[in-house]
């Protein structure tokens, strides 16, 4: 086992591996975090009876976070202090979801509100659920945002990701999975569910009868298909139409999906066929799915920092500096955010300069190689 900390400007990406295969995946934007696991002490803003839960204004936040009824605080009045968690990030256009069960007993005193404590960050969640795994690192400044007690698990490499684990990481940007004996499957995630559709290939070169062939290809594909919700962090209801089986004949894959997901941190629920022959897997919401965070204003644009960045890496510096040609939008989003440009000069050795292009538009961007 290997956790393997690829930099680059704003992002580092963050891949666990068991000889060569990508076990668990994750995103670690440091100055844009999903709040997972924060500690706040917050003002009520207002309980609402029909949603069975009490909106909470936490400092900084421009949304509110929701605490459900269940956490137990009892009635809340407006304007009262409370300490809690977040147990959600905002996601899917919803804010945070927050807890107020099993605090830490040594949380600061005080009634202002405030951030009291950051929950951890992606790379030390992974560290933690792989106890004795290397964490391999190709930017030496990464361990100063990382806690003592990881250090001496560092091993500095100039590139965490080799060929083969820049492939697979990459693939997880395509909505089109490669899966065994030739099968695909497409994903389409909605605002009310993921849809994930297998598309059968080398079965139909079996020679044995269509429906015992068919049975065999989706219950050798499956494995590798149910992997990627927990590789792409898809959550909440998701629904997998299988390849070419009769609708009768797919309840006996049952056993497959359920002895899959059991693999699976988070725990999904395998709640059965539907009269469809639809299988049905709820998968707990927490930190935001691959997909929101690849195709985001922020994503793309740090999506092409990285490529930029690997255009400049190991070149000598000319003294120039390389040229970030913005739309309105996009110049403001790397102003709020300069410390994009500091990891950009850190790790090619070049300043990164934006500048206003009124020809773009607001959300684009262009840039400009030596």
């Amino acid at each position: 086992m290997r956790i393997c900390a690829s930099s680059s400007p704003g992002e580092i990406r963050i891949a666990v591996t068991d000889n060569g295969r990508l076990r668990d995946f994750a995103l670690w934007r440091p100055d844009m975090a999903d709040g997972v696991g924060d500690l706040y002490r917050a003002r009520v803003s207002a309980h609402v009876p029909a949603l069975g839960g009490t909106f909470i204004a936490l400092p900084g936040l421009e949304q509110a976070g929701f605490l459900p009824d269940s956490e137990g605080l009892g009635p809340l009045t407006q304007g009262q202090v409370v300490l809690v968690r977040v147990t959600r990030s905002a996601q899917g256009g919803k804010g945070v979801r927050l807890g107020a069960r099993n605090l830490p007993p040594d949380l600061p005193g005080g009634s202002e509100p405030g951030l009291l404590r950051r929950g951890p960050t992606p790379l030390e969640r992974l560290a933690r659920s792989c106890p004795d795994a290397p964490v391999a690192i190709d930017d030496a400044a990464l361990a100063t945002a990382l806690p003592a007690d990881l250090h001496p698990r560092l091993l500095r490499v100039s590139a965490a990701f080799d060929a083969d684990l820049r492939a697979q990481v990459d693939a997880l940007e395509d909505p089109v999975v490669q899966l065994p004996g030739g099968m695909t499957a497409s994903i389409t995630p909605t605002p009310a569910l993921t849809a994930i559709d297998m598309d059968g290939g080398g079965a139909s070169m079996d020679r044995r009868p269509k429906q015992t062939a068919q049975f065999a290809a989706n219950r050798d594909a499956l494995p590798d298909l149910l992997h990627q919700l927990r590789l792409r962090n898809l959550s909440g209801a998701i629904i997998v139409d299988v390849a070419g089986l009769a609708i009768r004949k797919r309840r006996a894959l049952a056993e497959t999906v359920e002895t899959v997901l059991k693999d699976d941190p988070l725990r999904p629920r395998f709640l059965g066929f539907t009269a469809l022959g639809l299988a049905e897997i709820v998968r707990p919401r927490v930190h935001p799915p691959l997909h929101e965070l690849f195709h985001s204003h922020e994503g793309r644009l740090l999506r092409a920092l990285r490529v930029q960045m690997q255009v400049y890496r190991g070149m000598p510096p000319n003294g120039r500096p390389v040229l970030l040609a913005c739309g309105q939008a996009t110049l403001r989003l790397v102003q709020d955010h300069p410390g994009w440009m500091a990891d950009f000069l850190r790790l090619t050795g070049r300043v990164l300069q934006p500048v206003a292009d009124p020809i773009l538009p607001a959300h684009g961007w262009r840039t400009d190689h030596d």
